[in-house]
């Protein structure tokens, strides 16, 4: 019989983050399990195979260094309440994971508490869903104050949902004041507040670290350069992209969600033009509600950014749905993915393709109309990325007026404020030394452009 009272064990629920972590050790022997039930009458082109489906639960279980010793697909006909699968499946799993010794059994779909505690008990080791290895993930990525912050907030969240309905039968009181005073605060009670208070505090240092990042935003407008965001769904390559267009060094490598913290840097265009160009966390599909408002903040960036580089992997076999489920987050966002003005389409990993395929997407891409046609590019090789850079300038010089004007032999200090605040399209070099020039200019500098060369003619 178990010395363990009610309410230690409901402390016990009540954990720092770094405790939960701990829970899940590098190397456990894990079963992935995608329990999915065919929904009939549903014929949808972005809907994902469920062979699909699990492998990217199996990436999401490699991300954090599990051991997964087999994927274990599971069709259902209906959901059970108290199990979420069928009492025979439960009893055929118990009986593989005492043969195979497994420490830990991933669901990819979504328990309730009751579901994940039964389970447990059943399989006699730890069972966590979907979202709790999603945030065991962001966890252990996150690496700015910030990051950190949202990821402990999210999970608070998670613990508090949890604590209050896995426990609600716990009746352990103390502390009321007098006959009258009721009768006082029960354990669940003091657990629940103990995590909102935690929650509350996380929240104000989350905003100030917010109105830190807003006066870094202000002041980056007030160069200004225009921010170029890189968004797409998680391992699609942004961060790869990233280092090669500004030759950094942010960690790139074939893992779900290998970034979460906003990065940004500035870029010089092959005219001359300077951006801001910032990588963001990945998108994925059943993204947990704790941390679609949690890691908002670290969408900003996005959501005001002048153009938007959704970066898909085309030669993933769901690239259709993938592209779906991050044009649903764009659009939640308050972003029109279908504005090709603002938004373009960068096809990734045309290395991974073969040539005929190859073909086959660039033919695909040039049926688009123009201002909306997809870039297809290698981050990993390089291929593509001139036409990346030129997409990225035409649409930054939508809003930028051009200029004619002629300069005078040895005029060298007008040429370097051109260099400096412009971006020169056209030069024609006279036999005398004289220049005649085409530029371009950001908006904020055609007031000190004019008062500069006044002759010069606006096209």
């Amino acid at each position: 019989m178990s010395t363990r009272s009610d309410a230690d064990e409901a402390r016990a629920a009540v954990k720092p983050l770094d405790a939960i972590e701990r829970e899940i050790a590098a190397n456990t022997r894990a079963f992935v399990i995608g329990p999915y039930q065919q929904r009939r009458g549903v014929s949808d082109a972005n809907q994902r195979s469920f062979a699909a489906r699990l492998d990217e639960a199996v990436g999401l279980a490699a991300a954090i260094d599990l051991t997964v010793v087999e994927p274990i697909q599971v069709m259902l006909t209906a959901l059970r309440p108290a199990t979420y699968l069928g009492k025979g499946k439960v009893e055929e799993i118990t009986e593989r994971i005492g043969i195979e010794e497994i420490g830990l059994v991933v669901m990819d779909c979504a328990l309730s508490p009751v579901q994940q505690r039964n389970l447990e008990k059943a399989f006699g080791c730890k069972v966590i869903d979907r979202t709790g290895l999603i945030l065991e993930i962001f966890g252990r990525r996150a690496r700015t104050k910030e990051g950190a912050l949202q990821v402990e907030l999210a999970h608070l969240n998670y613990q508090k949902s949890r604590l209050v309905r896995s426990w609600t039968h716990l009746e352990r009181q103390r502390g009321g004041f007098g006959f009258l005073g009721g009768p006082g605060e029960t354990q669940i009670e003091a657990d629940r507040r103990i995590i909102q208070e935690r929650m509350t505090k996380i929240e104000r240092d989350l905003e100030a670290v917010k109105r830190t990042r807003g006066l870094h935003r202000a002041s980056r407008k007030r160069v200004p350069y225009p921010v170029v965001a890189l968004v797409g769904y998680t391992n699609a390559g942004k961060s790869t992209l990233f280092n090669r267009l500004t030759s950094a060094e942010v960690l790139a490598q074939d893992m779900l969600f290998a970034t979460l913290d906003p990065t940004a840097r500035a870029l010089k265009l092959p005219h001359g033009a300077r951006i801001m160009l910032s990588d963001t966390v990945g998108f994925i599909s059943d993204l947990p509600t704790q941390l679609v408002a949690a890691f908002r903040a670290t969408l900003e960036d996005a959501i005001e950014a002048d153009v938007l580089l959704h970066v898909r992997d085309v030669a993933h076999e769901d690239t259709q749905a993938q592209a779906a489920d991050v044009q649903g987050i764009l659009r939640d966002l308050g972003i029109d993915p279908d504005d090709g003005q603002r938004v373009v389409e960068v096809w990734n990993k045309s290395d991974l393709l073969a040539p005929e395929e190859r073909e086959r997407q660039l033919g695909l891409a040039g049926l688009k109309p123009e201002v909306s046609r997809p870039v297809l590019v290698s981050a990993l090789t390089g291929d593509g990325i001139g036409r990346l850079t030129d997409a990225i300038e035409t649409r930054i010089a939508r809003s930028r007026p051009v200029y004619r004007l002629a300069l005078a032999p040895g005029d060298g200090k007008s040429l370097a404020w051109l260099h400096a605040n412009g971006e020169i399209l056209e030069r024609e070099d006279a036999e005398d030394g004289a220049l005649s020039l085409r530029v371009r200019l950001p908006p904020e500098r055609e007031g000190a452009f004019g008062a500069r060369f006044p002759d010069a003619q606006r096209e």
